[in-house]
């Protein structure tokens, strides 16, 4: 469910309460910074709707030119969902690392290492396993070749990728070797 918190704005709160019934989302009002954080504290999906800029507030939407027809207003708040659920996968997390799938960049406190999308296919793959991940799957699943083939572009990419990430992060140990494979731990 989506929750639309609508922040120090009483007259839209009326208007869309009104309304609720016909939307997709769940309104709830806030006139105060206490009761907007007692609300946001428990939601992951929320966005919050005001009529002038705070600068403490995340996900927030401010709607500064009024009026506007209602049918927008609802297209205009939707495309904000749709933004804010783009943005809240495009990163993952893996091990102490923050993976933005977006800019295709790996983040650890202020330093970053730009990778390619092989390298980024190859680590979130072997993040999903917590077994070794054998040369031949990782061909198969990542590069999608055919196992039978004799190359050796999982070894040349896994090594081009640990030597960025040791030089960025000076990590040697975020992807292993094992006699079986490769892993994250």
């Amino acid at each position: 469910m989506q929750n639309l918190i609508i922040y120090k704005f009483t007259q839209l709160y009326h208007i869309l309460e009104e309304l609720s019934l016909d939307l997709n989302f769940k309104i709830t009002f806030a006139d105060s910074e206490n009761s907007l954080n007692d609300i946001i504290k428990n939601q992951n999906n929320y966005l919050i709707i005001s009529n002038k800029k705070y600068s403490d507030i995340g996900n927030e939407f401010v709607l500064e030119n009024t009026p506007i027809k209602i049918f927008k207003l609802v297209e205009k708040i939707n495309i904000e969902f749709l933004k804010l659920q783009f943005n809240s996968q495009s990163h993952i997390k893996v091990n102490k690392y923050t993976i933005d799938l977006n800019s295709r960049e790996m983040l650890i406190n202020d330093r970053k290492l730009k990778l390619t999308e092989k390298e980024i296919n190859t680590i979130t793959y072997l993040s999903k396993s917590n077994k070794p991940i054998n040369i031949d799957e990782l061909l198969e699943k990542v590069w999608s070749y055919q196992s039978n083939i004799e190359t050796h572009t999982v070894e040349t990419h896994i090594y081009r990728l640990r030597k960025k990430i040791l030089s960025t992060f000076n990590d040697n140990e975020f992807i292993i070797s094992k006699k079986n494979g490769y892993q994250i731990k």
